[in-house]
């Protein structure tokens, strides 16, 4: 993912990124170019590192909060990110 550090200079909620699973990878596996050739197998690739990483939920929670729009994060791309959203949007609705 990006290169942000758990530093004093930064909120307590990205210590998570000193955890992640993906941390010392390169992030071009995460965020392959469009549907061009290779793209669905670093998509799995990707997908492999985030089901062992430990802080996966908080990565989908960043990511999901801050409207990441490419990329896998936490296990998801953005599409399934975007279909998680309006799934939650309207088990809101309904529980209002």
């Amino acid at each position: 993912m990006s290169a942000i550090r758990a530093d004093s200079t930064l909120p307590n909620r990205y210590t998570w990124r000193e955890h992640a699973a993906c941390r010392d990878l390169d992030t071009n596996l995460f965020f392959p170019p469009g549907d061009g050739p290779g793209s669905a197998e670093r998509i799995e690739q990707a997908k492999a590192v985030c089901a062992g990483c430990s802080v996966r939920s908080e990565c989908l929670s960043f990511a999901l909060s801050t409207r990441q729009d490419s990329g896998v994060w936490g296990g998801m791309t953005e599409e399934e990110r975007r279909r998680h959203r309006r799934r939650l949007a309207r088990e809101r609705r309904k529980a209002s």
